[in-house]
């Protein structure tokens, strides 16, 4: 199948990279780019470990075309860490609550609260339970994810 030449903004940076029409971008983003944080499980969209922001707003990586993410801005789980190493406050309510197991789901969930945090920035728990229920996580029983969304909501209050 023919490539064709697209420019993604990616985490700040322009990329010009050759795609197929039928390719998605979670294996743009882990094989072309290798930005392997990203991860895939069921290619189906049911999951969540592929969750990347478009515009802002948290989608499944693994269905998205990576022609149709061209002239938007993208962040992946790589894109909310600072130029000096320093977390995302999502990020470090994951870590300090212990909502990490085997971290497979960790980066979507990440991606799917920070999305939903910057459009609810004070998020009931079933608000918060209802935004994560596009990620599967087997390892835990969802308790440390929430509180560790509720942690993250009130660290990024201003």
């Amino acid at each position: 199948m023919d490539q064709r030449y697209v420019e993604l903004s990616i985490n700040g940076d322009k990329y010009r990279i050759a795609v197929r029409p039928n390719e998605f971008l979670a294996d743009v983003l882990r094989s072309k780019l290798e930005l392997t944080g990203t991860k895939t499980a069921c290619d189906m969209g049911v999951c969540g470990s592929c969750t990347v922001l478009l515009d802002g707003l948290p989608v499944s990586s693994c269905l998205t075309l990576a022609v149709d993410a061209a002239g938007k801005e993208i962040t992946t789980i790589e894109g909310l860490e600072s130029a000096d190493g320093e977390l995302h406050p999502v990020q470090e309510s994951f870590l300090d609550k212990g909502a990490v197991q085997c971290g497979f789901c960790t980066a979507g969930m990440v991606m799917t609260t920070k999305g939903f945090l910057d459009k609810n920035p004070n998020p009931t728990e079933k608000e918060i339970r209802q935004a994560l229920s596009g990620n599967i996580c087997r390892c835990t029983g969802y308790a440390k994810i929430v509180e560790a969304v509720e942690d993250a909501a009130k660290k990024m209050q201003p």
